[in-house]
C-alpha cells in the first residue's frame, strides 16, 4: 500500500488517508499566486477541475449563462405547446408523480405554475406498497376518463402499457430515468436519458426537466404577447429536488442549487417554511439541509405514510395547512427512522455474513418495509464503498432499491437484468435504481448484477480510502475562510466538499452526546483551539478512543461547518476520522 497522507495507512476507523496529488498541489499554488484567493479554496477548485482563468466565473455562477436551451431536448416544444393549449382551453389536467422528493417537487412546480394562471390540477401519486413505482393501467385509465391531459413527472418512460391505457386523454412524460429501446405511446416524452438523446443533460433530475418545460412554455407565452409566472421564484423546489435526488452538483445543477438556496432563504413558500420550522432549521438553508433535513421529511409520506403528503405540502399556499402537514411528515419521519434502524441492523449483518469484498453488497429479508430499503441501501453503500441492493420480500415477490458509487452506472445494469428476464421489472438512473424480483431468481439475479457491476470497476476502490484536500491549523480555520470555500459549492454528489486534516492535535475536552455522537474540543498547543462533532462516533472505535485519549495527540480529519449559536458564528469540525500522531 502506498504511503498515506501524514503517514496514515490505517486510521482509527481502518482507513487509508490520501492527500492531494503533486499536480493538484502545483496547480493550486499557481492559482493562489495568480488570483490572491486563499490556498485552501484554490486546492478545492483545482480538485474540482476548475482552471485558474475560470475561477472567477465558477465562484459566481450565473444561471442565464448555464441554462440549456429547453428545445435541445426532444419533444420539448410539443410538450410545452400541448401544455399551454390545455391552459388556454381550461382543460382538466392530471399530474401523475412519483412519491419521492423529485416527484413531489416536480408536481408542486406544475401545480404552483397552474395556480398562478388560475387553474387547478388533480394530483395522483401511487401508493408504494399497493401500486408500486410509476404509472399503472387502472389509475391511468381512471384519470383519462376524467381529464383531457395527464402529465407524468419523474416516471413514465418505461410505462408502455399504462400509458396505452389512458384512452381519450393526451399524455406528456417529463422524466429523467433511463429509457428503453422504444418509447411509450405518449404525445411527448421529454427525457435527457432517452436512448436517442446525446446525454449532455443526463445529469438533470425530473424537477429540472419540468422547470425547462416551464421555461419553454414561458418563451411561447412571450412570443404570443402574454406573461407567465416568475420562474426564478420556483428555483427553491428545483434545488431541493436536485440535492435530494443526488444529482451531480456541477454545470447548471450547481447554478440551480445556488440560486434556489437564495430563494428558499426568503421564506416565501409556505410548505418549505413549515418544514424548516418543524425541522428546527434556524439558519439560512445549505445544500446539506436539503439532502439530510428537508428531503427525508418530504420523502417520509411516500415511505411509510400517505404517498401524496410531501407533494401536497410543497404545493400548499396556506401556512396553517402547511404546518399541519409538516407536523405529520415529521412524525412519519420519526417512524421511518425507527423502521430503518431495525432493517439496517439486519441487512448489515446479512451483508457481512455474505462478505463485503464483492463488486455488489446486497441483503434481502422477509417483510422489510419497501419504504426504507432505499435508505438502508444508501447506508450499506456508504459503509462499504460499493453499490448496494436491499430487497424486502412479501410472498414470492421482492421489491428492492439500490444505490451506486461514483463511476458505476447501476440503472443501466438493472435495466439489462430486466431485459434478460432475471427481474420482473427494474429501472432507474446511474446512482439509484429500483427493482422487483421473484424469490426463485434472487440469487441468480444478484450474481449476474455483481458480474455486470464488476465489469464497470465496482469493488476496486477500497472502503478504507479517505481523501483529504490538505492540512489546516485551528487558528487558520476562520469563519471568513469557510465562507470563501463555500463559494466553490454547493458540495454534494459529483462535487464532494473539501476535507482537511488537523495534524498533531491535543484533545482538550471529549464527551458523549446523544446515542452515539462525540463532542470534543481540540487545540494545537499554541493557544488556538476549536470544537468538533463526530456523528455516530460510538458506532465504531472512534468515539471510545478519543474520549479515553489519555493525553495522546491525534491527527483529526473532517469537514468544516459554520456553527451559529446565540447570534455568534464559529467554525466547527465535522469529525470523520482520526489517527494517533507518532510520538516525537
Amino acid at each position: 500500500m502506498a504511503e498515506g497522507f501524514l503517514g496514515i495507512t490505517q486510521s482509527l476507523t481502518g482507513r487509508h488517508w490520501i492527500g492531494p496529488s503533486l499536480e493538484v498541489e502545483r496547480q493550486a499554488e499557481a492559482m493562489a499566486q495568480a488570483t490572491a484567493l486563499p490556498r485552501p479554496l484554490c486546492q478545492t477548485l483545482t480538485r474540482l477541475g476548475v482552471a485558474t482563468e475560470e475561477s472567477e466565473a465558477y465562484l459566481a455562477p450565473q444561471l442565464r449563462d448555464l441554462l440549456p436551451d429547453p428545445r435541445s431536448l426532444k419533444d420539448m416544444e410539443t410538450a410545452a405547446t400541448r401544455f399551454l393549449q390545455a391552459v388556454d382551453r381550461r382543460e382538466k389536467i392530471a399530474i401523475f408523480a412519483d412519491y419521492d422528493v423529485d416527484g413531489g417537487t416536480s408536481a408542486a412546480l406544475l401545480i404552483d405554475w397552474l395556480r398562478q394562471m388560475g387553474l387547478s390540477a388533480t394530483l395522483y401519486i401511487p401508493d408504494r406498497i399497493d401500486e408500486g413505482y410509476g404509472p399503472n393501467e387502472p389509475a391511468m385509465a381512471d384519470l383519462a376518463a376524467k381529464h383531457d391531459l395527464i402529465i407524468c413527472v419523474d416516471c413514465g418512460t418505461l410505462s408502455h402499457d399504462a400509458i396505452a391505457a389512458a384512452q381519450g386523454a393526451d399524455v406528456l412524460v417529463l422524466d429523467h430515468h433511463l429509457g428503453g429501446e422504444t418509447l411509450p405511446p405518449a404525445l411527448a416524452v421529454v427525457n435527457p436519458n432517452r436512448q436517442d438523446e446525446p446525454g449532455d443533460l443526463a445529469h438533470l433530475c425530473a424537477a429540472a426537466v419540468v422547470f425547462l418545460m416551464l421555461v419553454e412554455a414561458g418563451r411561447q407565452l412571450r412570443e404570443a404577447g402574454k406573461r407567465g409566472p416568475d420562474l426564478m421564484a420556483m428555483l427553491d423546489l428545483v434545488a431541493l429536488a436536485t440535492v435530494a435526488d443526488v444529482a451531480p452538483l456541477n454545470g447548471v445543477n450547481r447554478a440551480f442549487v445556488r440560486q434556489g438556496l437564495r430563494v428558499m432563504a426568503r421564506r416565501d413558500r409556505p410548505g418549505l417554511v413549515a418544514l424548516s420550522d418543524i425541522s428546527r432549521l434556524d439558519t439560512a438553508p445549505a445544500a446539506y439541509h436539503l439532502g439530510f433535513v428537508l428531503g427525508p421529511r418530504v420523502n417520509a409520506g411516500g415511505r411509510v405514510g400517505r404517498a401524496d403528503l410531501g407533494a401536497r405540502l410543497l404545493a400548499c399556499d396556506n401556512l396553517a395547512e402547511a404546518k399541519s402537514m409538516a407536523e405529520r411528515l415529521d412524525q412519519l419521519n420519526t417512524e421511518r427512522r425507527e423502521i430503518e434502524g431495525l432493517v439496517r441492523a439486519a441487512a448489515l449483518e446479512q451483508a457481512e455474513d455474505r462478505g463485503l469484498d464483492a463488486p455488489l453488497v446486497w441483503a434481502a429479508g422477509e417483510g422489510w418495509h419497501p419504504g426504507v430499503v432505499g435508505i438502508v441501501a444508501s447506508r450499506l453503500k456508504e459503509t462499504t464503498n460499493r453499490p448496494a441492493i436491499v430487497i424486502g420480500f412479501d410472498g414470492d415477490e421482492g421489491k428492492g432499491s439500490g444505490r451506486s458509487v461514483s463511476g458505476v452506472d447501476l440503472g443501466a445494469s438493472i435495466q439489462k437484468l430486466a431485459a434478460e428476464g432475471l427481474l420482473i421489472k427494474g429501472g432507474g438512473h446511474k446512482m439509484a435504481a429500483g427493482l422487483t424480483v421473484a424469490r426463485d431468481k434472487l440469487e441468480a439475479a444478484m450474481a449476474r448484477l455483481s458480474e455486470l457491476l464488476g465489469k464497470q470497476g465496482a469493488g476496486t476502490a477500497g472502503p478504507a480510502d479517505l481523501r483529504l484536500d490538505g492540512v489546516l491549523m485551528p487558528g487558520a480555520a476562520t469563519v471568513e475562510l469557510v465562507e470563501q470555500i463555500e463559494a466553490a459549492g454547493p458540495f454534494g454528489a459529483g462535487a464532494p466538499g473539501p476535507r482537511y486534516a488537523f495534524p498533531d492535535m491535543a484533545i482538550q475536552f471529549a464527551k458523549r452526546v446523544g446515542e452515539s455522537h462525540l463532542k470534543l474540543r481540540f487545540g494545537d498547543g499554541m493557544g488556538a483551539s476549536m470544537e468538533a462533532i463526530a456523528f455516530g462516533a460510538y458506532d465504531g472505535p472512534l468515539g471510545p478512543r478519543l474520549e479515553q485519549h489519555g493525553g495522546a495527540r491525534f491527527h483529526l480529519a473532517g469537514r468544516l461547518d459554520i456553527n451559529t449559536w446565540g447570534g455568534r458564528q464559529s467554525v466547527q469540525l465535522r469529525l470523520e476520522d482520526a489517527a494517533e500522531a507518532s510520538p516525537g
